[in-house]
């Protein structure tokens, strides 16, 4: 008798929104609907800090590795988002005014036939679920949020890459009226921002595109409306506001490599043995948490990730 285990992050049949309200997501989207949509523990979190943004129709988390979420205010008053500004106590204020509608992603390079989707027609397309991630960033700080998204996987099927596609390239909305940041580089990074993806590591099922987190749109500050997540990967590859997709054959220069190449790899695999320059990675401090605790290798996901980079040398490789 074959006996197939169940991924950690595979959802059984009936925890899986129903149909019609599937088919109705939109108009919900619309209406901004009150519709209670889990009955999770997050949600009940999220409750306690609703924020008027519109709901989103998903299947829940099992939460099956029992992670403890950090609360909403956590998750969205504490963000990098050089962009608006250095300061992530400030992002959240800066970004309130971010317009994220309409929005217009466009995929292209090496596929089949280039397109552009906007965010509603990307929602259609592809069922969103729940994903309970550590999110980790190479500054020594972490925290546990439940994203809402879509593998990563589906969006490239639906984009029919050509033989020749190697890595995926993305680059995140050029706009400096609504990114002041963008008017004055920080150092020598230079806008727009961009982060790529081998292949493999993209078609790995723990890679997501976000556009929601405790159950609702995503806010400005967290990467409206749509970010990538990766989360084996330090939180800068977790590009975020994404404009355009790219299938090339060729390994992008990510921003923060080609700004300071001996602090950041393309990789950015989550790694307690290897430091950064200025920050241990060792330990890291969960986000309302007073001691700090042991990083995990590849941020906890080593048994879903580790064969990406067998035969590696991840010193080398950072």
């Amino acid at each position: 008798m074959n006996y197939i285990k169940r991924k950690s992050w595979e959802l059984e049949e009936n925890f899986v929104t129903d149909e019609s309200i599937f088919n109705s997501r939109r108009k919900f989207l619309k209406l901004g609907a009150a519709l209670a949509v889990s009955t999770s523990a997050v949600m009940e979190l999220a409750a306690k800090e609703f924020t008027p943004l519109p709901n989103l129709q998903y299947t829940k988390d099992l939460n099956r590795n029992n992670l403890t979420p950090n609360s909403y205010e956590q998750i969205t008053s504490y963000n990098n988002f050089y962009e608006f500004t250095t300061s992530k106590k400030a992002v959240k204020e800066k970004a309130k005014n971010f317009r994220s509608e309409p929005w217009k992603i466009s995929v292209d390079g090496l596929v089949e036939k280039p397109f552009d989707i906007d965010m509603e027609q990307l929602i259609k397309k592809f069922t969103l679920e729940e994903r309970i991630y550590r999110f980790r960033c190479v500054e020594g700080w972490s925290m546990v949020v439940p994203w809402i998204g879509f593998e990563l996987s589906e969006l490239i099927k639906y984009a029919k890459p050509l033989l020749n596609a190697k890595y995926i390239r993305f680059e995140t909305l050029y706009d400096p009226e609504q990114f002041p940041n963008q008017q004055h580089s920080f150092g020598s990074i230079k806008y727009p921002y961009v982060e790529g993806l081998r292949m493999d590591e993209a078609m790995n099922p723990l890679a997501i595109i976000a556009v929601g987190l405790y159950g609702h749109t995503l806010p400005p500050q967290n990467g409206a409306p749509i970010r990538l997540i990766t989360p084996w990967k330090y939180g800068f590859k977790s590009i975020k506001s994404i404009v355009k997709i790219t299938f090339t054959d060729t390994m992008p220069l990510n921003t923060w490599h080609k700004a300071a190449p001996y602090e950041y790899g393309f990789y950015a695999n989550v790694n307690p043995n290897v430091d950064h320059p200025r920050w241990s990675q060792k330990r890291e401090r969960l986000l309302g948490k007073f001691f700090k605790q042991d990083t995990l290798m590849f941020n906890g996901y080593e048994k879903e990730v580790a064969y990406l980079y067998k035969n590696m040398d991840l010193r080398k490789n950072f």
